[in-house]
């Protein structure tokens, strides 16, 4: 039986407003941990605001984690408990600084010319999914900025959700833990998770997109630093003896396939390897790629590819070499999600029952339920609305946000009846 919540009940917009505010973009360069402690200061305001709903054990730790614990309110042992986690820092691919929210209402189709940047256009060609949005209130940023929905809208709905169960005693639940990651974005979202101190059975991140969506399945993925020693010289005499090892990594991006294993160039099932960054002088040249495919053996494939063009490039230069370092990022979570078919199960009937259509989808990416599936914590992920991550164009909408929170809210439920969890 679908909960009702009167839509004057919801508080998601306008925690949602607060929180993109704050400025909580992570720092891949940062060694530190958070990577920025900007990102505290929206934890310590969910803190805040999570004690004021009478969740008392609500804190902020030293790495930048929030953990609460909403209570169950029913008692049966059998109850699993849950985890509702979501990331507070936003990606560093594009401004996070003074973000300033626009509520388009009652959106009818037309463009959405953003002010402070009016070359910044949302159109239905552009975003197919604002086709969906007819009629609803959709959240822009003004322009020159991101908007912050990736992941805030996941924080938003979470804590409307805690609120909503607090305010709604009769709506049964067993125990439920927050988790609120810094530094997702930069993949090191779960790196000082204290697995003992969350204390969790099964989990769910709040941090995809389309409505009614529930991801059960990322790719796997790795990290690759192909380091190439070059010889340098004084270019005023350099000739016959300088080998730039500048010029030899441009090689190698230039050698990689062109029609295929790229971002620009796969979909769907498909994987790729990405060039993420290169830097450096004569004498020594640095490439990060970022390596991504759901089959691992793939993945171990295309690994060979890169080192197999590194190889080739760098014979052509008596005297020069390189060095090919891969470092696991995460795995595809299906290998896990897979031995426990309530989890999504109870995802999808709880979808239905706010009102939804299921979408069961790969996501070519990750969060930090990937890992955390990898670490005892079997995590799927649920939409939270937003779309056009890390761009100037980020939109979430009202009605998507409030959706989300309506399908914890079903989630928590479910997992109170023997039936669902059977």
């Amino acid at each position: 039986m679908s909960i009702l919540i009167k839509p004057e009940e919801y508080s998601v917009t306008e925690r949602f407003l607060r929180y993109v505010k704050i400025d909580t973009q992570s720092d891949p360069h940062s060694i530190s941990q958070p990577s920025t402690e900007k990102q505290k200061n929206l934890g310590r305001l969910l803190v805040e605001e999570l004690k004021a709903l009478g969740v008392h054990d609500a804190h902020l730790d030293e790495f930048g984690y929030v953990y609460a614990t909403v209570d169950a309110n029913i008692d049966d042992p059998a109850i699993p408990v849950i985890c509702l986690c979501s990331h507070m820092d936003t990606s560093p691919d594009c401004s996070g600084v003074d973000v300033k929210p626009i509520i388009h209402k009652n959106y009818q189709g037309d463009p959405i010319v953003l002010p402070d940047d009016p070359s910044q256009v949302l159109t239905k060609e552009n975003h197919p999914d604002l086709q969906m949005q007819i009629g609803n209130d959709i959240i822009t940023a003004s322009g020159t900025t991101l908007l912050g929905a990736d992941n805030k809208a996941g924080l938003a709905a979470i804590m409307d959700a805690v609120a909503l169960l607090l305010k709604h005693p009769e709506i049964k639940h067993g125990k439920i833990r927050i988790l609120f990651t810094p530094d997702e974005e930069i993949g090191r979202g779960v790196d000082k998770v204290d697995m003992e101190k969350l204390g969790a059975d099964f989990g769910y991140t709040v941090d995809g997109e389309t409505a009614g969506s529930i991801e059960d399945e990322t790719f796997s993925a790795d990290g690759a630093s192909l380091t190439i020693n070059g010889i340098s010289a004084h270019p005023g005499f350099a000739k016959g003896k300088m080998q730039s090892a500048i010029k030899i990594a441009a090689e190698v991006v230039s050698a990689l396939p062109k029609d295929r294993l790229s971002p620009e160039t796969t979909s769907d099932k498909e994987g790729f390897i990405h060039p993420v960054s290169i830097s450096g002088t004569v004498e020594q040249a640095k490439i990060d790629f970022i390596i991504r495919d759901f089959r691992d053996e793939q993945l171990l494939a295309h690994e060979q590819i890169l080192d197999s063009i590194a190889k080739q490039v760098v014979a052509q230069y008596t005297g020069c070499s390189y060095q090919l370092i891969i470092h696991e990022q995460y795995r595809n979570m299906k290998q896990v999600l897979d031995k426990y078919p309530a989890i999504i199960n109870i995802g999808l009937q709880a979808i239905r029952l706010a009102g939804l259509k299921p979408i069961r989808r790969s996501i070519r990416g990750g969060t930090d339920g990937s890992r955390l599936s990898f670490m005892g914590l079997p995590c799927p992920n649920i939409f939270a609305g937003e779309h056009a991550f890390h761009g100037k164009q980020e939109w979430v909408s009202v009605q998507d946000m409030q959706k989300a929170a309506l399908t914890l809210i079903h989630i928590a439920h479910l997992w109170t009846k023997k039936e669902e969890r059977n």
